[in-house]
């Protein structure tokens, strides 16, 4: 199949075999570059590339490199992604790459043969895109007051965001820039002041955790229906637990109440990002029923790509 809509079809094949839950591959955006490459047994696979440069006041950036090229492959069910990622780097060749750069690809988790292909080229997984569906709630003892957080709690929620995108630094593809605090700021006064789900374990009267969350739909034509089954979904943004009370239980209760508030919503499940080299999220968030749907594979800077 040499054509884009006959690679998708394929594709999707591909992932439903791989994993029930992955949503079908979609038709590559019309705003990209697209590479080709051709096989040995003389198919094709294909791939766009997406340009992205995120400006200084962007949120995007804490969690990002400045400037992004993200492929989006096309490869069927043939296990064409070596090829495609050489194409890619000989794209790359043709660009003028900084140092605050990355290239970046979605990829379902299950689909080992291609994993090989992406670390050969330099390629590391950086983060993985874990779901849950909706179970009923585990019996967790409470010992904390959990509360929803209200716009007067603004430099509570930033103290606590901060601390884990500090330690999320260490273990992952997140940046503390110079911004962050402003670009947290404001970003966390926005999401109080509409109300969104966030909320504060209390210990003694003190916030010692955070749970952010919010409610997405996937709906056709929309973001998430890339990634995830149809219907509406809670997304677990940022769970952070200060450093003094952590392996304590507290980010346990916390995520088991929000669940059941997100649930209540009508979530038909949660999402969140976790960073596989974190020696804590790699083993909380399984603990919670959450597993692997895709993975994120990234390499920095760019030029690194193999």
């Amino acid at each position: 199949m040499t054509s884009a809509r006959g690679l998708v079809a394929a594709q999707s094949a591909r992932f439903a075999s791989l994993d029930p839950l992955l949503p079908p591959a979609v038709e590559p955006p019309t705003d990209g570059h697209v590479i080709t490459a051709a096989l040995a047994d003389g198919t094709r696979v294909a791939g766009v590339i997406s340009h992205q440069t995120f400006e200084p006041h962007s949120t995007t950036r804490l969690w990002s490199a400045a400037e992004v090229w993200e492929l989006l492959p096309l490869v069927g069910t043939t296990q064409g992604m070596d090829a495609l990622l050489t194409r890619w780097r000989k794209h790359l060749d043709t660009q003028e790459l900084g140092e605050d750069t990355a290239c970046v690809l979605h990829w379902p988790s299950r689909d080992t043969k291609a994993a090989r292909a992406l670390l050969d080229h330099g390629l590391v997984p950086l983060s993985v895109l874990s779901i849950r569906l909706k179970t009923p709630p585990p019996r967790v003892p409470r010992t904390l007051t959990i509360r929803r957080a209200t716009p007067h709690d603004l430099e509570t929620v930033v103290e606590l965001s901060l601390a884990e995108l500090e330690y999320s630094s260490y273990v992952g593809s997140t940046i503390v820039r110079p911004e962050a605090p402003a670009l947290k700021r404001r970003a966390l006064a926005e999401r109080l002041t509409n109300a969104s789900p966030i909320w504060l374990a209390e210990r003694d009267g003190i916030a010692v955790a955070l749970a952010e969350c919010a409610i997405v739909s996937s709906e056709p034509g929309t973001n998430a229906a890339m990634r995830l089954p149809r219907g509406r979904w809670g997304y677990v943004n940022c769970v952070s637990v200060l450093p003094g009370a952590r392996g304590t239980g507290i980010g346990q209760q916390l995520v088991a109440y929000a669940h059941q508030e997100l649930h209540r919503m009508g979530a038909v499940g949660t999402y969140l990002y976790y960073n596989p080299p974190n020696p804590l999220s790699s083993v909380f968030w399984p603990r919670q029923g959450y597993r692997p749907l895709w993975t994120v594979w990234e390499v920095r800077p760019a030029s690194a790509l193999r």
